[in-house]
């Protein structure tokens, strides 16, 4: 095609463009390619209009989308041809408000650049910890709504100073129109306080850095919120803040100063490596090396660490000046989200933390870490939250505006606009008023900052979930939407999946259609309906909610699948420890079940187990025992798993308790529990893909998703992708958003749209 020799285009960019340099990106462009015209903000979509030599222009149009800058993500790009009108030079216009958009940017990670000038004497931000460019810093945290200017962020309050405004006006300035741009002279500043609200003499920096060589906690905020800050390789003091934060066993991730440190203290292959320095700095689970200095008290009872890099430049000089790594773990009370306001901190944290190292930069949504993991090669998301928050998933088709409110662990939200789904950050689980709350305020700033008015709320169908509870609140339409089909819906939205799959969706515990607890389950369906195939036969949880913390007691119900009402005579450890009085209430509990509902758990079949084992007969915190079983398999050897029995009627119903006898009659021979615990993981693979044949064979559905909270379960993933891999099942999981309940508000979405729609 002939190329014109002078044309003039309009182009409309959206995605994630504001916020991310895009505007200064598109000035320089154009003055390299010696074209006029001008770009602005327009929602949360970039406009611009270019004119000049025909074949810059089409230059110009390639470079947009193969040179955009590092931090930006193209949506879509709509290029029209326009009269020429001519013009000098390139201009960067006034935002405008436009048609609601598609993106806000995450908070990222200092770039080289600023590092390099954080560290260096003869510069103006030498060990300045707020310093920042269009490449990096503080965006969705900061941000109250768009366009993403600076007057409406939490910057608003501080005046750039004239070398700060020079750069911002310059657009041959990497800090040109950069929103969070600020230097000692005019920027934010840190203090250091007291537990009783003191303000402390001295620097605010070199005093926490002396305080956490003494062993003292400190409570440090973050980007997000705030951390809780202790020296790793002190004992004493890891011993201290566990008894403060009331938080036994559950690990606390630790951050590195590079990732040649990470490497003498875990295995870090170059892909976690490659993960842990991307700019949105996840924590990524990593294995300990057998010799390293890290208090065992970090992460009790677990061959795994949670590993970070430092992700602000206070970080960064943090890590710097202590010279090792620090424990960062997330600054709130048990089963409260992170605090983030001065007023909240000091409240909850004051007595954990000794000092707290604070700064005047406004947080004004705070976000938790990100947790992932790697699984064949792909990241596995175990909390997508900061970094992350709020890119869009690309839906499989266009949908009303949906607000899903999730379920009730490991809270998180979902926003439809057409085709894109926005999940917020982690909030919690929702077992307080705190939580609750965090829930409401969430809400209202993402449907607020992306401009959505939903017209209909997805919920669980769990009467009394306090997320429940608020979407009733709501004036607009709503829509119960089952525990595991959401979750059903969840993976095939990510992975662009229309028509009928086969789901199995094994998690600890979800409300099922017949007022039972399901979690071992077999659904044949698609995003507007469901059958339930198959399912885990159903054991009794003796004490309801008691038997989750206390999984000795799913343990006498599995052995009461095997030996019914002879169950104390039978010879087992775990049976002797219950006390002569407890046993006939325990005995009447299973035959009669009273306060025994049933439930067809996975989850809880893996409490089952790892009790018969003697790993863990109580926990202390959510999936310890499943943890901690699993982390036992992987130093076993088992190539057979044990019998299993399928029963097949109105549906393929999985009965475990042969395996519950054979792992019994190993324990008595002598059989090492971690080859045990190998053998068990082998057998749940094993019966889940003799389920998935038998409905294959009914149904001729040849597309399995595998989702629910037990696929954070490395092993059994592995083992059963490679099963149904050989069997020519298509199989898909989880690599965008978590496969445990943080995942379900997007399966909420796509099915409560759908319905919508129907309707």
């Amino acid at each position: 095609m002939e190329i014109p020799s002078r044309s003039r285009i309009s182009m409309e960019i959206d995605g994630i463009v504001q916020g991310v340099g895009f505007r200064p990106f598109v000035y320089r462009l154009a003055a390299r390619h010696s074209l006029s015209g001008w770009v602005k903000n327009l929602g949360s979509a970039v406009l611009l209009e270019v004119e000049g030599e025909g074949r810059a222009v089409e230059l110009f149009r390639d470079a947009i989308v193969a040179e955009a800058p590092p931090l930006a993500v193209i949506g879509k790009v709509v290029v029209e041809q326009k009269s020429l009108c001519g013009g000098e030079g390139f201009h960067i216009l006034e935002s405008g408000r436009g048609e609601p958009g598609g993106g806000v940017s995450p908070d990222c990670d200092v770039c080289a650049d600023c590092l390099s000038e954080l560290f260096d004497p003869a510069d103006r931000r030498y060990l300045y910890p707020f310093i920042n460019c269009t490449n990096c810093g503080p965006r969705y945290s900061i941000i109250d709504a768009i366009p993403y200017d600076r007057p409406a962020t939490t910057m608003a309050a501080f005046p750039m100073c004239p070398a700060c405004l020079q750069e911002y006006h310059d657009p041959g300035n990497r800090r040109f129109h950069a929103q969070p741009n600020a230097c000692p002279v005019c920027g934010p500043s840190l203090a250091l306080f007291s537990a009783d609200g003191a303000n402390l003499p001295g620097d605010p920096l070199q005093e926490t850095v002396a305080a956490l060589k003494e062993g003292r906690i400190v409570a440090l905020k973050g980007i997000g919120g705030y951390h809780l800050a202790v020296d790793p390789l002190n004992e004493g003091a890891v011993r201290r803040l566990r008894e403060r934060k009331k938080r036994d066993e559950k690990p606390f991730a630790v951050m590195f100063p590079d990732l040649a440190s990470v490497r003498r203290h875990a295995e870090c292959p170059e892909k976690e490596g490659r993960l842990l320095q991307g700019v949105e700095r996840p924590i990524v689970l990593l294995k300990k090396l057998p010799l390293q200095e890290i208090s065992e008290l970090v992460a009790p009872g677990n061959r795994w660490l949670g590993v970070m890099l430092p992700g602000t430049p206070l970080h960064h000089l943090l890590l710097r000046l202590f010279g090792g790594p620090l424990v960062m773990t997330s600054g709130n009370l048990s089963d409260e989200p992170i605090a983030y306001r001065e007023e909240d901190a000091f409240r909850t944290l004051s007595g954990i933390a000794d000092l707290f190292l604070t700064h005047n930069r406004e947080i004004r949504t705070r976000t938790d870490d990100s947790v992932l993991r790697l699984f064949a090669g792909e990241p596995l998301f175990l909390r997508r939250s900061r970094g992350y928050v709020p890119r869009a998933v690309l839906l499989p088709a266009h949908q009303p505006a949906v607000l899903a409110v999730g379920g009730e662990l490991k809270g998180t939200l979902c926003l439809t606009r057409d085709s894109r789904a926005f999940m917020s950050q982690h909030i919690g689980d929702l077992k307080n008023a705190a939580t609750a709350a965090s829930l409401e305020e969430t809400a209202s700033h993402l449907c607020r900052l992306l401009e959505i008015e939903p017209e209909v709320v997805a919920h669980d169908l769990h009467p009394d979930y306090l997320s429940t509870l608020y979407a009733e609140k709501i004036e607009l339409p709503r829509v119960a939407v089952q525990h595991h089909h959401a979750h059903l819906a969840s993976c095939m939205a990510e992975n662009g999946l229309e028509g009928e799959v086969l789901g199995v969706i094994l998690d600890g515990t979800g409300y099922g259609t017949d007022g039972t607890i399901w979690g071992g389950e077999f659904l044949l369906g698609g995003y507007r309906r469901f059958e339930r195939r198959g399912h885990f036969s159903p054991l009794r949880m003796p004490g309801g909610d008691a038997a989750v913390k206390e999984p000795y007691r799913m343990a006498l119900s599995a052995l009461y699948s095997v030996h019914g009402d002879r169950l104390f005579e039978v010879s087992h450890p775990l049976l002797c420890a219950i006390p002569d009085g407890d046993r006939p209430i325990f005995l009447k509990m299973l035959q009669r079940g009273i306060n025994s509902p049933l439930t067809s758990s996975c989850g809880r079949l893996f409490d089952a187990v790892s009790a018969l084992l003697g790993v863990r007969g109580t926990v202390s915190y959510e999936g310890q025992a499943a943890i901690e079983l699993e982390a036992l398999a992987e130093r076993g050897e088992a190539d057979e798993p044990y019998p299993f029995l399928m029963v097949n009627g109105e549906r393929h119903v999985l009965d475990f308790s042969p395996a519950m006898a054979a792992i019994c009659g190993d324990l008595a021979a002598g059989r090492e529990a971690r080859h045990i615990a190998r053998a068990f993981h082998r057998t749940v693979a094993a019966a889940i893909l003799e389920t998935c044949r038998a409905i294959r064979e009914e149904s001729g559905v040849e597309r399995v998703v595998l989702s629910g909270g037990v696929f954070q379960n490395r092993l059994l993933t592995e083992d059963v992708f490679l099963l149904l891999a050989a069997a020519r099942f298509d199989t898909y999981r989880h690599r965008l958003v978590p496969p445990n309940d943080g995942g379900l508000a997007l399966g909420q979405t796509v099915i409560a749209g759908r319905s919508f729609q129907g309707e």
